[in-house]
């Protein structure tokens, strides 16, 4: 008893363990969409966002700090008349000009604003105010911080994606016909492989789940070439048409299920002249509300997650989905806003986590009741 208990023990601590290693880039993502662009690099990274602050004249002012602290006696200089001040160590500085150690020639003509007895024990940080370039340095203990998360940071995001509430929109239609397309095509097929007997229909079914070990490039270059035949290059109706046909994958989930009613349901039907379709309508999709759930959040997140699809067939930057929208930003931005970036795409990911916990139950009585044989 002693030792099952131990065993159970460990098992959860496993999988705990597990949930936090897997969870740990969520939570990052989280955690970044939350910061100012300038703590989104920081080395060593750092998971809150922060606001520093120093005092001045009794009141707090909220400043920026830099990455680096200086540990050793600097100068503050300054490049020119409007350049940026900045810290080097004291002897990298000679008759008014500054030369990188290992560096040859004269150097850089400077101005040296500020001596900076800084040591391990009591090191000095570069503090910007206000969106310049210009800094101080101050001692590191005279700036404080507390958390503060950016929330401002997801409309900036919206903002900076001026198409978001369209590709939002492009998405929502894909899944919505999606599910549909898949729940109906799939439930008509499961039907006909688990409760009509027909000839060859267990061959048939075969042949449907090799189907499965086709990856999606070997048709990849086809099914364009048939979209592009028909038209529909630069439509939606290649990402949602296909789920009208049935795939093989959500037919053996639903074939699975289905095999655990009683026959006698269905022959009693049969009986009191129930047609096929009032019988899957009426009495088996019913009885299958589980399995449902399943096919639809598998479609779900299919749909929601697809880039490929999208990035074949949609040429308009209008009728983009999320996925493909958030790469198009990334890569017309130049320099990464990572902040808006991860704030995107925590507003991506939300509604799927928020469906995931509101249909869980039905989810995990669906996988765990299918392919057991009643």
């Amino acid at each position: 008893m002693k030792a099952s208990a131990t065993t159970k023990l460990t098992a959860y601590l496993l999988l705990l363990v597990g949930a936090v290693f897997f969870l740990l880039p969520l939570l990052w993502m989280f955690s970044t969409a939350l910061k100012p662009v300038e703590q989104t690099m920081t080395l060593p990274p750092q998971w809150l966002p922060r606001a520093y602050e120093i005092e001045r004249d009794g009141k707090r002012v909220e400043i920026r700090k830099g990455d680096t602290p200086i540990a050793t006696p600097s100068l503050l200089l300054r490049a020119g008349t409007n350049g940026a001040n900045f810290a080097v160590p004291v002897g990298e500085v000679q008759d008014g000009h500054w030369r990188p150690a290992g560096a040859s020639g004269e150097g850089t003509a400077v101005n040296v604003l500020k001596e900076i007895p800084a040591s391990a024990a009591h090191p000095w940080v570069l503090v910007y105010e206000g969106k310049g370039a210009l800094a101080d340095v101050l001692p590191a203990e005279k700036v404080g911080s507390r958390v503060v998360p950016r929330w401002s940071n997801f409309g900036g995001a919206i903002k900076a994606m001026r198409h978001f509430p369209r590709y939002l929109a492009n998405t929502l239609l894909l899944c919505i016909l999606n599910v549909l397309g898949t729940v109906i095509s799939s439930s008509l097929a499961a039907y006909g492989f688990s409760r009509i007997d027909w000839r060859g229909r267990d061959r048939v079914f075969l042949v449907a789940m090799g189907t499965m070990m086709i990856p999606f490039p070997v048709v990849m270059v086809p099914l364009y070439s048939l979209f592009r035949a028909m038209g529909w290059i630069g439509t939606l109706q290649p990402l949602w048409v296909g789920s009208f046909c049935a795939g093989a994958f959500n037919v053996f989930l639903l074939r699975q299920f289905f095999r655990t009613i009683p026959q006698d349901l269905t022959e009693a039907a049969r009986i009191d002249g129930c047609s096929e379709f009032r019988i899957l309508w009426q009495i088996i999709l019913p009885l299958c509300r589980p399995a449902l759930v399943v096919v639809g959040l598998f479609t779900f997140l299919g749909t929601w997650n697809d880039f490929l699809g999208p990035l074949l067939y949609l040429t308009d930057q209008k009728d983009f989905t999320l996925a493909l929208g958030l790469q198009c930003y990334q890569s017309q931005s130049g320099g990464t806003e990572w902040h808006y970036l991860m704030a995107a795409s925590t507003l991506v990911i939300l509604p799927v986590i928020v469906l995931f916990l509101l249909a869980q139950r039905s989810f995990i009585e669906g996988i765990s009741m299918t392919g057991v044989k009643g």
